[in-house]
């Protein structure tokens, strides 16, 4: 989830080349794509990257609303940003659905490293 479309778009290509996920979905804004997560069965783990710096819900927000709305879920969330303040990294950490923090540009690498966690 980012709010750059062309981002969005890049890393739906990318994901696509490691063949991730069956269906991969991109949103702009975090509202939409918890409203999504309602129609999802909370026992299917979900690989979301997120991104820190978003207008109307930013990434914080979204954690605190996925807490609130979707405690049961089993999700995996990495943070994909351009922030290198090490206060991030640690807020991040104070999230039990946080995973990962990865810096922008999203890569093959970056990507395979995260999926290797999972394995």
């Amino acid at each position: 989830m980012d709010d750059d479309p062309i981002n969005n778009l890049i890393n739906k290509r990318l994901l696509g080349k490691v063949e991730v996920a069956k269906n991969i979905v991109e949103f702009l804004e975090g509202e939409e794509a918890l409203a999504e997560l309602n129609d999802i069965d909370p026992t299917q783990p979900i690989l979301i990257f997120l991104d820190i710096n978003m207008p109307v819900l930013n990434g914080w927000e979204f954690l605190e609303k996925y807490k609130e709305q979707h405690p049961e879920r089993i999700d995996k969330i990495v943070i994909l940003s351009s922030s290198i303040d090490y206060l991030d990294r640690l807020k991040a950490q104070s999230y039990s659905s946080v995973s990962g923090f990865l810096e922008k540009p999203l890569t093959l690498e970056k990507i395979r490293a995260q999926l290797e966690k999972y394995a």
